[in-house]
């Protein structure tokens, strides 16, 4: 269908469209016409993908004189794909009604891992394993010498790719990762590089977070990006988390380790390079001489990752002169690891700011603030010099230099923690020196202020109002959008206490009794005997899981649990959570049904959808609070009430809840289907935790479901079941549409259907 917004011809490739879809759209375009950013939420399962990308390409098709460039960001690679087959079926849409002039170029852009088409190369095992070994068939030196020796390994792919130069492009089209790779093999041409290339000239690029708010990766790949495009977080209600890990670096024993073997390496190709090629090594310290602490536009293959550090905070200076001459720098580095080794034989919890850290340095092995701030750039033109190709190896020194330069760049929003052990197992010893960011709006200021729109959507953004105080921003529109449904098709509860009224929490106090244990256990009892097909329950923690999964098995209800469902559940081994997800879907296939233990926090909870008969129910067990004790969290809950006068009641609070909500928002994936949802916790029944759940849960939750015992919650489980079996209208009786036609619009737009809403 097709449809007018303002001044905006939305062209939408399905026949309805939902009203909050509607009025989704019409709140982006708000933020469009006045180059503002927006926080959007919308409930799980009401199209916002389709909506968000059917108005922002329709925008740029309206205004051709200056086009709009749309970077979408996911989390993970599985959304990146789902977005792009969206955005295909969208694209095939318009061209059928615009003709060729609808036509863009859209494509997916990932690590080399998921886009190397070379049989040797995509065969490593980790990602920093595949990106050394392209290097070693693509790095210029590499390849000048291999012109002269044919029998040093390069890689077709990419010299077919050198040799097309100019006419290697891709044509118009939306193109996922699987189509690069098939187009890069058909061609002989390599999909990683081109793809690379192509960024620029696309209308519309799908990557991962990574790529706009780390720093490292932005600095390669997103910096030719222009002013005029539109920035989407899909699914960022972590969003503060990602920009808090790409400045953060931690530290063990391992990591020093090896980086004096990295050091040692290094030292004696120095060496060979005097004996062979001393000229290679007097002509870097000149080029380091004029301020050129990088040199100018290195080959693509040549480029590894950007400076640690944003943009606006990299010296423009001329790199110090007593780390200059590369076997002064490595004396530099040695003294680093040597004082890190220092520091991290400790027995007691140590937590400093950046400077005194940085003035302890100085005082104890001599290097100043200045030295730590160029490591990185220093480091990266060395192993340029040397010419090292396996990249992976020196991960560890990398590591280490990062940490140099942000402790020399930053003064204030990070701190030093230095631990002993982990409390948790306080007879181990594992060392480990932390430099934690706490303010996540270091890591994506630099985005709001490059790009004119930034769009941060998610089915949980609640409470919406500490988002733009986290991330330090003002957005000029705000919207938290409800469901429009035909029917009541979620059933949230809160269940404060089991049959024997004895109240259920996993508060610190209450968690290990066996009261609580017993009557959590009852509880999922009942349910797996009346509620059909899948069950998925949530924890707070892998140890607490294994903890009351245990104290079950013992007490013979989880025997009892079997003979109803089977159980599957996930670890922290991905392969093995892979296997058994996939065995729980055949479970609920075959009619059997199941049940799936998973925790909060978990890979489960952040990207898999159990909708229809996969998930009938979500229990969450608990609240799932941060661990508390954490020394990081506790340093930024003080960083944050100093410096944004956030309580740090609030904002855990904030964090649990959004956390439960997420987990429970896995069970409804679309209107036509049905679930509920329990939150098995009394504190839950506080109205100032449950308040902070998303509206398009709450609207649902009624007064009556506050305060339930484990036997209601039984009855009106079977309520509810059997009120879903009945026949219903689709599109929405009784006045209330919930399934727009282009009509139903029309006449919305002209002031007649006022009462659709």
């Amino acid at each position: 269908m097709k449809f007018q917004i303002e001044d905006v011809t939305v062209y939408f490739p399905y026949d309805n469209i939902y009203p909050e879809q509607y009025s989704y759209m019409i709140e982006l375009k708000r933020a469009l016409d006045a180059k503002g950013h927006c926080l959007l939420e919308m409930p799980t399962g009401t199209g916002k993908t389709i909506a968000l990308l059917s108005l922002i390409t329709s925008y740029t098709l309206s205004k051709p004189s200056n086009p709009v460039k749309l970077l979408y960001c996911t989390r993970t690679v599985h959304e990146m794909e789902k977005t792009l087959a969206e955005l295909k079926f969208l694209h095939n849409y318009q061209v059928k009604h615009l003709g060729p002039a609808a036509r863009i170029l859209a494509l997916g852009l990932s690590s080399r891992k998921n886009l190397c088409v070379n049989p040797s190369v995509v065969s490593a095992e980790n990602r920093d394993s595949v990106d050394a070994a392209c290097r070693k068939l693509t790095a210029s030196w590499v390849r000048s010498i291999a012109v002269e020796n044919p029998n040093i390994p390069t890689c077709e792919f990419y010299e077919n790719y050198e040799k097309a130069a100019s006419d290697a492009v891709l044509p118009p089209g939306v193109y996922t990762l699987q189509d690069l790779r098939a187009f890069g093999k058909a061609r002989g041409w390599c999909p990683y590089y081109l793809a690379r290339h192509m960024v620029q000239f696309a209308n519309v690029v799908v990557y991962s977070y990574q790529y706009l708010l780390d720093p490292k990766v932005a600095g390669i790949i997103s910096k030719e990006m222009q002013r005029e495009s539109v920035v989407v977080f899909d699914e960022a209600h972590n969003i503060d988390n990602v920009c808090i890990e790409a400045l953060s670096v931690s530290v063990r024993m391992q990591t020093l380790e090896g980086a004096s073997r990295n050091l040692n390496r290094m030292s004696q190709e120095i060496e060979r390079l005097k004996a062979t090629d001393a000229g290679r090594l007097r002509a870097e310290y000149n080029r380091l001489v004029e301020g050129l602490a990088q040199r100018g536009n290195l080959p693509i293959s040549d480029t590894w990752f950007s400076n640690p550090t944003l943009p606006e905070d990299i010296l423009k200076e001329a790199v110090p002169g007593n780390i200059r001459r590369a076997e002064h720098f490595l004396s530099v580095l040695r003294r680093l690891v040597q004082y890190f080794k220092g520091r991290l034989q400790t027995d007691n919890v140590e937590k400093e700011g950046p400077v005194t850290f940085v003035a302890s340095i100085n005082a104890q092995v001599g290097i100043d603030q200045k030295m730590l701030r160029f490591c990185y750039d220093r480091l990266h033109s060395l192993l340029l010099t040397l010419e090292i190709t396996d990249t992976d190896e020196f991960l560890h020194i990398q590591s280490i230099c990062d940490l140099a330069t942000l402790v020399g760049t930053y003064t204030r929003g990070f701190s030093i923690i230095i631990e002993p052990y982990d409390e948790r197992m306080p007879h181990i010893p594992d060392p480990v020196l932390q430099l934690c960011c706490h303010d996540a709006s270091l890591a994506i200021k630099p985005v709001f202020e490059r790009f004119q729109s930034v769009v941060i959507t998610s089915g949980t953004l609640s409470p919406i109002d500490l988002y733009p105080r986290l991330l330090n921003f003002n957005p000029v529109v705000t919207r938290s959008f409800t469901m429009s449904l035909t029917r009541d098709c979620i059933c949230p509860m809160v269940l404060t206490r089991g049959s024997d009224q004895l109240p259920v929490s996993t508060k610190y106090d209450l968690r290990s009794d066996p009261g609580v244990e017993k009557n959590y256990g009852k509880l999922l009892l009942e349910m797996v005997s009346v509620v059909p097909d899948g069950v998925v329950c949530f924890f707070v923690s892998y140890s607490y899981m294994d903890g009351i999964v245990n104290s079950w098995h013992e007490s013979g209800i989880l025997k009892e649990i079997m003979q109803h469902k089977l159980v599957f559940i996930e670890t922290q081994d991905v392969v093995e959570t892979t296997l058994a997800l996939d065995n729980y879907r055949r479970a609920c296939d075959c009619g059997r049904g199941a049940v799936f233990f998973s925790v909060a926090r978990g890979k489960v909870a952040e990207g898999i959808d159990f909708d229809r008969h996969y998930g009938r129910l979500v229990i969450m067990f608990g609240v799932p609070f941060q661990y508390t004790l954490s020394r990081i969290l506790l340093a930024r809950l003080e960083y944050l009430r100093e410096t944004f006068q956030i309580k740090e009641g609030d904002f855990l609070t904030f964090d649990a809840l959004r956390q439960a909500a997420q987990c429970v928002g896995r069970v409804i994936r679309s209107k036509a289907d049905y679930g509920m949802m329990i939150f098995a916790d009394k504190r839950y029944s506080r109205h100032d935790k449950r308040s902070k759940l998303p509206g398009w849960i709450l609207s649902h939750l009624r007064d009556a479901h506050l305060n339930l015992s484990t036997d209601m919650a039984v009855h009106i489980a079977r309520e509810f079941l059997r009120r879903m079996a009945q026949p219903y209208d689709k599109t929405g009786a009784m006045g209330k549409k919930t399934l727009l036609s282009q009509e139903d619009l029309e006449k919305m737009v002209n002031g007649v259907g006022e009462t659709l809403f």
